[in-house]
This record gives C-alpha cells, structure tokens and sequence, in this order.
C-alpha cells in the first residue's frame, strides 16, 4: 500500500474516502490551496489519493528538499522559459491538469515525474507516472526501441520511419524534476522538441519537487 505524506517526517497509511461523512470537509481546512480550491482528488496507482497542503502550520520542509547549494555545473538554475513555445507552469496549474486528467476523464494529459527511481522513491506527486529521463536520453544510453515504446505507448505518437514521427494525437505532458536547479525534465523537453513533438504539448513545472513540498502538497512514496 502506498505511502502519503503531508509534513516533514510524518507518514500515514492511505486510507479511501468512502463517504462524504468519512472525509474531512473542505471547507473546514484551515490551509487551503486558494480560497476557493483546497484539495484534488487523484489516483495514483490503483489507489485513491487526496492531495492537500499541510494541516499543521508549524510543519517543516522535508529534508530531502531543503538543500540550497549544489554545484554548477551540473546543477545550475534553470530559466523560467525553457524553450519557445513550452509553457512554464506552477501549483495551481498542476493542479488542475491532475484534476482533468482524474476527474474529468481527460485522458489526453499525462504528467511526467523525469527523475530517476532513486529520487521518486523519496516522494512524488501523487497522480504523475515516473518515466526516468535516462530513458529518453541518447547521450545516457537509451536505446531507440526503448524510446519508440515510451513515445508510442505512453506519448500517443505514431511512428511513420525511423526517426519519422506523427505527433498529430500526441498526449500533453506536464513534465517536472527536482526543481529550478534540476536539469532531468529540462533534457527531455529539449530531446523531445528536437525529435519534433510539438512544444505547445508540453508544460514544464519548474519548481518540482523542491517547491511542491515547501508548500507541504502531499506526496506519495
């Protein structure tokens, strides 16, 4: 069974909203998203998830994701425009994308967790599936057919030729990393905008994991 977490060291068993009665009510959360949006209700593999921020307003940023320094290069911030024509987003617009992609049936979305397995195992937005950015890297070893399969079966496109793609039906990607400073989901956004996917199909959260949780959202493990 999965594991949510709101605060820094806090970690409760998912349990299922089966009532109204058995759910707390929004409109008594004292931390809410907006004023008029205080949580999201998503699934995330097979299991339902409520993603909220933080009850507990003497909460601390997890560990994981306090660090401020690291070195450049490789770890150097990232522009807030990535590359023309891809959207940089923030919170609320996850949000929202979660939300038509789980309740709303939009099955054209996907959001993509660019990190390596090591880092999704630390936490991750509940809802998103992890593609590690490896696998959509040249430079890092992945293999054509390994990528043919994530760009068909996971991405929608078709493939005409080698190295020929039709992105007409193309599914948005809603991509993220670590934070400003992570280059993984930045790698594959410019892999994937030289293979030809159109960049209005991808949006970026810059802020990533680092700033998704010193907003205290729920994470799942």
């Amino acid at each position: 069974m999965s594991k949510v977490t709101f605060g820094r060291n806090i970690f409760v068993t998912l349990i299922f909203c089966i009532s109204s009665v058995a759910c707390a009510a929004t409109d008594t959360l004292a931390v809410k998203v907006t004023p008029e949006l205080a949580e999201v209700k998503v699934k995330h593999e097979g299991q339902n998830v409520v993603i909220r921020r933080d009850q507990n307003q003497k909460a601390t940023v997890n560990p994981n994701f306090a660090k401020t320094s690291r070195k450049c290069p490789p770890f150097c911030i990232q522009p807030i425009k990535l590359a023309p024509g891809v959207e940089t987003i923030g919170e609320v617009e996850m949000l929202t994308y979660l939300n038509n992609l789980h309740n709303k049936g939009d099955d054209s979305i996907l959001v993509v967790d660019s990190r390596t397995p090591g880092w999704v195992k630390k936490g991750t937005i509940p809802g998103s599936v992890n593609i590690p950015w490896t696998r959509l890297n040249p430079a890092k070893g992945a293999d054509p057919l390994t990528m043919s399969d994530i760009m068909e079966k996971q991405f929608g496109a078709k493939q005409i030729e080698s190295g020929v793609w039709d992105f007409s039906n193309v599914k948005t990607l809603v991509m993220f990393c670590n934070g400003m400073w992570c280059g993984q989901s930045p790698a594959n956004i410019k892999q994937l905008l030289k293979m030809g996917y159109p960049a209005h199909k991808i949006k970026w959260y810059r802020g990533g994991m680092q700033n998704w949780s010193n907003l205290g959202f729920t994470t799942v493990k």
